[in-house]
């Protein structure tokens, strides 16, 4: 069918949740943009079942993936999917199924193992036999009735493979496509992940972050992401960068359903040492969920991670102005460490990426590559298909660490540490009596350039992601339809305050617009409408937005 302007015939899909080739829906409510709250309603009072709703989603995959826009965000498709869904159909008859995410079908990233399909990272290199063991976080999702749908594309190998590699590109899956303007970046390395939650593929995913891979993604596809304390979310059985930052985390389109999920996947496990102490803070995050949570909090701008678009920074100032409204005080605060950790934290990932792979690709069975030298060498003689636009640089310089018993790997994991820890985020909180700081999360999307690789522009993910705290992206705005998030972070364990702030800034802004899947960026602005809006428009301001950070 032939494109009208910039947009594509089956824009229509947004308002009505149908189209052209779907299936009609058994119930009354199109599943494609609703809340797990809504589902669950649903499911429970028998208008629709999980069979249907599983069925739906996957037509819908069939639809966007590789046909119609071509987003590319879903590598493979759960061959158990239907069957899952038939036996959590059964429960529910019987009155059953009462949990979180009990017959909620979810995505993960491809680089979470699972036994029911393969685990590549986007590689050629582990296309093979799936792994032996699920990952801990899929044996929690599956333990809450959570249906495992597929997997999704990422930036090849969490986007550690090259200094000049294209977000959302793998040798496995092809491209991922920003659902808002097709000839833009979804960031990354959670590429996938929040393209489908974006665009109405699947209701909740799971990505994974080592320094901006849940919060880029999610501002520049206008979802939520919570980036978990280190430690809170188990990381076994799951493709590593390095565990001193590692973090999954939850990809939805609004924070009670990223607070579901967080409250199944938490908690403490063996095979991961470094969840020792999180029984002790893993809680229902759901609890948190409640109005007045920004009244009486102080919250800091880190005014150095703002960037140099007039466009984020209105966005940021009226993102300010509806804090101020619900009660917040906003301050400009300075970052005193904020650009001389990033040499700290480089070594350190090399050191661990080389002893971390080479330690999980050990435990995998069956595949071509055991070590992160037979993994070069692959690459090598399949540069045709694994390196047509970009090469393997930091695979090399990785390869040429020593041990981790090293004095240099010591002292960089060392600094890098405390340089964003305690005497960073902790520092700035402490001195300025802060509940929280914020930052506009990265954005808008740059134009995909296979060539020269990623130009993205600043944002407020990087210390919380080295110190190892949490941080939550929400929707706050958009510039020519292209969405522009707001990250807070506090310090480590601060989960419940900052879902708090995140949920009553988004009653207070209510931003997230569906994607238009166009074809070029507009030239005139597009500015959220109800028809477009997840939700009711947003209440009046009654703080005036004005500057809270000094131009540069």
């Amino acid at each position: 069918m032939k494109r009208s302007g910039f947009l594509f015939a089956f824009s229509f899909l947004l308002a009505s949740g149908t189209g052209a080739g779907a299936a009609p829906l058994t119930g009354p409510v199109t599943p494609y943009f609703q809340s797990i709250a809504t589902l669950h309603r649903e499911l429970r009072s028998g208008a629709i079942t999980d069979v249907a709703l599983v069925r739906d989603f996957i037509e819908r995959i069939q639809l966007m993936n590789h046909e119609g826009p071509r987003l590319d965000a879903v590598i493979v498709l759960n061959p158990r999917a239907l069957a899952i869904a038939r036996q959590r159909e059964k429960v529910l008859k019987a009155g059953g199924g009462r949990g979180l995410l009990f017959g909620i079908p979810i995505l993960l990233k491809d680089n979470i193992d699972t036994r029911s399909m393969a685990t590549t990272a986007g590689s050629l290199a582990l296309e093979g036999p799936p792994p032996s063991r699920n990952a801990t976080i899929v044996e929690r999702l599956e333990r809450a009735g959570a249906i495992i749908l597929g997997k999704t594309n990422l930036s090849e190998w969490a986007d550690f493979r090259s200094t000049h590699a294209t977000s959302g590109w793998s040798a496995v899956g092809g491209l991922t496509r920003n659902p808002y303007v097709l000839s833009r970046n979804a960031c990354g390395s959670s590429s996938g992940s929040a393209v489908a939650v974006a665009a109405g593929l699947v209701p909740v995913a799971i990505g994974t972050e080592t320094d901006g891979s849940l919060t880029c993604p999610a501002s520049v596809n206008g979802i939520v992401d919570i980036k978990p304390t280190l430690g809170l979310v188990s990381r076994a059985g799951i493709v590593p960068i390095a565990h001193s930052q590692d973090d999954p985390g939850p990809m939805a389109r609004s924070v009670a359903d990223a607070a579901a999920v967080l409250t199944v996947i938490a908690g403490s496990d063996p095979r991961d040492p470094w969840t020792r102490e999180a029984d002790r803070h893993a809680t229902d995050y759901s609890r948190f969920l409640k109005r007045g949570q920004l009244r009486g909090r102080r919250i800091g701008v880190v005014c150095g991670l703002l960037g140099s678009s007039p466009a984020v920074r209105r966005i940021l100032d009226y993102s300010v102005a509806a804090l101020r409204s619900r009660g917040a005080t906003v301050i400009p605060v300075r970052f005193p460490t904020l650009h001389r950790y990033g040499k700290y934290e480089f070594t350190t990932l090399l050191y661990e990426f080389k002893h971390d792979l080479n330690d999980y690709l050990a435990r995998r069975h069956g595949l071509a590559v055991h070590n992160l030298a037979q993994l070069i060498a692959f690459d090598r003689a399949h540069a045709r298909e694994e390196m047509p636009w970009f090469g393997q640089d930091l695979f090399l310089r990785a390869e040429a660490m020593g041990p981790l018993s090293s004095p240099a790997y010591r002292h960089a994991l060392k600094r890098a540490k405390s340089l964003t820890g305690p005497l960073g985020i902790d520092a700035v909180l402490r001195s300025n009596h802060l509940s929280a700081l914020m930052a506009p999360g990265e954005g808008p999307a740059w134009t995909t350039d296979l060539v020269d690789g990623d130009h993205g522009t600043a944002g407020g993910d990087s210390p919380a992601a080295v110190a190892g705290y949490p941080s939550i992206t929400v929707p706050a705005g958009n510039v020519h339809g292209l969405p522009v998030g707001v990250t807070f972070f506090a310090g480590k364990w601060s989960e419940p305050a900052l879902i708090g702030i995140a949920y009553d800034f988004e009653r207070a802004t209510r931003q997230r617009i569906r994607p238009h899947f166009l074809t070029r960026t507009p030239v005139i602005p597009v500015l959220p409408t109800q028809a477009e809006l997840d939700g009711d428009p947003p209440p009046p301001l009654t703080v005036r937005p004005a500057p809270v950070c000094p131009l540069p």
